[in-house]
């Protein structure tokens, strides 16, 4: 039954905040909002295709959280706020399948440890979105999904492997997201749909339950419309996990606060920020028209701009690594197999396939997907030898250098972040491939340092652009308190024309 005060939920652009505070007056239940979101999916989702499939379980939780409001209020800080997975997180009661037609029928025995904790701060997981399959590349293209579009235009791409979850958020099919990120994947999907996105230190957030692609570089992380969502969000997923060791590392960095408290107009004031010149520009004169980049170039131009106006002292330009040794500590190849293999033998009888290889087998993949496996060397790799192989123990020795190096530049000038675009050109059309090496992923992805992008501005064509700051470990606080002031000088944000009403 709808509360004596309520009226028809608008869910365009709804924030956190603004829907706790709905419920506290009345004027709207979880149930409501739970409709008001799975409406936006049946009536767009055909033209943007981010969604994979609808938890037919959503409404149920809506009206358990509903009952449990009445009788003693909030049951978290995300009580009734619908979340959209990326499809690469165990859910208990849906499949997860990674895009790929050979999963379609897994069925994990548990949910994933961000989607438990999720669901223990109230949220209501409404669905679960499209990625590039296997989350191997940059396209979200899937032989399961399909093809996602971007929210700002359908003919584009929204980058990945998180793009179903950027453009469903960004569309308003979700109040927040998930993704994960082994290199741009929370980041340049955000920035492709005028999104935040966080990339959380190493460690801070558990991989449990996740369908891996690196273990040393996995994460997840929030997606969200507004810093302050992304706060939020990022404060429930966040903890340690006994069952990932790594997250150990993370015991105590948090917050007593969160991330959301006290985030402040005016915290550029005095902050010092670094542009890291070397991720500025065209890379590849074969992978993009050098007019693409310097129309992004541009828009982060006005950005670094509007960040001194706001207050910021910009240190310009910053020799933060070099590209050459930081492309050098790559170990995707090394990883992939070992930990997916390692994901299907934690699944047991669940596990529709035995290996990564026996995936591969199927012949299932998309056939972009497909190809990427034909041209590395990733099913060649002798996973029982990885302790003993110098390659890939080198470059596991130089991102602890390249990290200490960043660090030390950091220390060196004073800065409380450096600043570059996530990727150096715009959405490509489809069926074009995103290209790979335009992406600034590796820095953060490298170093296990936090990152978060924020929305920057549009280029003449309309396509969104977003600024990346990466800051020191475990300092997320800053980064949420920069972007935050950043957000509020600028208001880059806007919805996509298409899925306003």
């Amino acid at each position: 039954m709808s509360p004596p005060n309520a009226r028809p939920f608008d869910p365009v652009e709804a924030t956190v905040s603004e829907i706790r505070d709905a419920y506290e007056t009345g004027e709207t239940t979880a149930e409501a909002v739970a409709d008001a979101h799975l409406a936006r999916i049946d009536e767009h989702d055909d033209e943007l295709n981010a969604i994979l499939a609808v938890n037919r379980d959503a409404r149920d939780r809506a009206r358990e959280l509903d009952a449990a409001f009445d009788r003693d209020g909030f049951v978290g800080p995300l009580h009734g706020i619908p979340v959209v997975l990326k499809d690469n997180q165990d859910t208990r009661d849906m499949p997860t399948t990674a895009g790929s037609t050979a999963l379609a029928e897994s069925r994990p025995p548990r949910d994933a440890s961000v989607v438990r904790r999720l669901r223990e701060a109230g949220a209501v997981v409404l669905a679960k979105a499209n990625l590039q399959e296997l989350s191997f590349g940059v396209d979200t293209v899937s032989s399961l999904g399909g093809a996602t579009r971007n929210a700002y235009a359908l003919d584009r791409r929204p980058s990945g492997s998180s793009g179903g979850t950027a453009a469903a958020v960004a569309a308003s099919f979700a109040v927040v997201g998930t993704g994960t990120d082994t290199c741009s994947s929370v980041r340049s999907p955000p920035a492709f749909n005028d999104a935040v996105g966080v990339r959380p230190t190493t460690g801070l957030v558990s991989r449990t339950g996740i369908v891996p692609l690196s273990d040393t570089q996995d994460t997840a992380g929030p997606i969200a419309r507004t810093v302050e969502d992304a706060a939020r969000t990022l404060e429930a997923m966040a903890g340690y996990d006994p069952a990932d060791p790594v997250t150990a590392r993370g015991v105590g960095r948090i917050p007593d606060e969160g991330y959301a408290a006290g985030l402040d107009p005016d915290a550029l004031t005095g902050a010092r920020i670094g542009v890291a010149r070397e991720f500025f520009g065209l890379r590849n004169d074969e992978s993009a028209p050098a007019r693409a980049a310097e129309r992004v170039t541009a828009v982060v131009e006005d950005a670094i701009g509007e960040l001194e106006a706001a207050g910021a002292t910009i240190v310009d330009p910053v020799d933060v690594v070099d590209r050459t040794r930081l492309e050098s500590a790559r170990v995707l190849e090394y990883e992939f197999a070992r930990d997916f293999d390692a994901y299907l033998a934690e699944l047991g009888d669940a596990a529709p396939h035995d290996s990564l290889a026996d995936v591969v087998a199927t012949g299932e993949l998309h056939p972009s997907v497909q190809a990427r496996f034909e041209d590395a060397a990733i099913l060649d790799t002798d996973v029982d030898a990885l302790d003993e192989n110098t390659g890939y123990l080198r470059s596991l020795r130089r991102r602890e250098a390249i990290r200490d190096a960043v660090l030390a530049r950091m220390a060196a000038d004073d800065l409380d972040a450096v600043l570059y675009p996530p990727s150096r050109v715009p959405p490509v059309e489809i069926p074009d491939n995103q290209p790979f090496e335009e992406m600034n992923c590796e820095l953060a992805a490298h170093t296990g340092l936090p990152a978060i992008v924020v929305p920057a501005g549009f280029t003449p064509a309309g396509l969104p652009v977003g600024v990346e700051l990466l800051g020191r470990a475990f300092d997320e606080r800053r980064l949420f308190e920069l972007a935050y002031a950043f957000e509020r000088a600028t208001d880059h944000r806007r919805p996509p024309d298409r899925f306003v009403e």
